[in-house]
């Protein structure tokens, strides 16, 4: 696996930072591509973006992490959904037409908001992605239960993997179920017991941190085996 920095532009007055990490045994015709948002607390150094960028290339799948406009610029308040979306298509039509780590298939991969993004894009026809990946989807705003961000969902088509902690408190797990029960698209399911919006599990659990990103890592590339290849 190799890893290189990347700039990608964004629009005339703006780029934003990237990094792909390229299998040993990188093929363009067999390859697929994953692109990994962050959320809006983070960004692509976020421990778990990186295992699992690194970790997949391991696999056999090239990776593209980003930053979002606002991190680039070193700002806390996330960007307008205007200009998340604006980033994340030039992401995407960055490695879609890059001349030598273009791929047939790219997923869309995102922790929270990343994801959320990615997703809304995904419905209205505009991120012609193969698959999406959600790390903690947030569903709803912590207490705010009736406040469901799932409409979009019901429209998508491609494959989905939802990952979800036990306790996070922006995906209650028993309003998320019939959701998933409703979509068109086939989809997969993988609980964190325990874990919280970001995969943290209490001392007591007496699991590591990076065991839980292993997991996580080895259920992604079991989906994308039988999913997507």
């Amino acid at each position: 696996m190799n890893s290189m920095s990347v700039s990608i532009p964004i629009s005339k007055e703006d780029k934003v930072s990237g990094v792909i990490s390229v299998p040993a045994d990188f093929r363009k015709e067999k390859t697929i591509g994953v692109i990994l948002a962050h959320g809006a607390g983070n960004d692509m150094e976020n421990p778990l973006i990186v295992d699992l960028a690194r970790g997949l290339a391991d696999a056999g799948f090239l990776t593209l992490r980003f930053n979002f406009l606002y991190k680039e610029k070193g700002r806390k308040a996330p960007d307008s959904q205007k200009k998340l979306e604006m980033t994340w298509m030039q992401v995407y039509r960055f490695l879609e037409t890059h001349p030598k780590y273009a791929t047939d298939k790219i997923i869309a991969a995102g922790k929270s908001m990343g994801g959320r993004v990615a997703s809304q894009m995904a419905a209205s026809g505009d991120l012609p992605a193969a698959g999406l990946i959600f790390l903690g989807y947030p569903l709803h705003p912590p207490g705010k239960k009736d406040q469901l961000r799932d409409a979009h969902l019901y429209d998508l088509q491609a494959p989905l993997m939802f990952f979800a902690g036990s306790r996070d408190p922006f995906c209650d797990l028993a309003l998320l179920h019939p959701i998933l029960d409703r979509l068109k698209s086939d989809w997969d399911l993988d609980i964190i017991e325990g874990g919280d919006h970001s995969f943290r599990l209490p001392k007591s659990a007496n699991i590591s941190q990076q065991e839980v990103h292993d997991h996580i890592l080895g259920k992604t590339v079991e989906w994308l085996k039988a999913d997507i290849l």
